[in-house]
């Protein structure tokens, strides 16, 4: 009888370690943010990327992500992000943070970035 149970009790703890563990909760900080809402200022969707060192002088930041390239301008208060694809290269997307309501990009910022570029200096494309 002490047998029987002691092999019950051996084969209940190797099936309550065979039960998978919850994962660990993930580390403040870590989590993906949500997406910005849909939505950019028209007038900058295909600009050419001539266009837009143009209108805002050399990026603070430029990556290079195969054929798709990421221009970042910083102003005081935003950063705007233009991103690049395509033959020829021109804007297909645009977002600022902070984000407008209910569009990826504000205006606003993209305004005060126009009026004080980062810098005049041209940007090789």
């Amino acid at each position: 009888m002490i047998r029987r149970l002691s092999v019950l009790t051996i084969a209940l703890l190797a099936a309550g370690c065979a039960a998978k563990a919850p994962p660990p909760p993930s580390a403040p900080g870590t989590a993906i943010p949500a997406a910005p809402p849909r939505g950019e200022p028209s007038q900058y969707l295909d600009m050419a990327s001539a266009g837009l060192q143009t209108a805002f002088g050399r990026p603070a930041f430029v990556r290079h992500d195969g054929t798709t390239e990421m221009w970042r301008y910083d102003g005081q208060a935003c950063r705007a992000f233009f991103f690049l694809y395509g033959a020829p290269l021109a804007v297909r997307h645009v977002e600022t943070l902070p984000h407008g309501v209910n569009a990826a990009a504000d205006s606003a910022c993209l305004t005060a970035l126009r009026v004080t570029p980062s810098s005049d200096a041209a940007f090789p494309p």
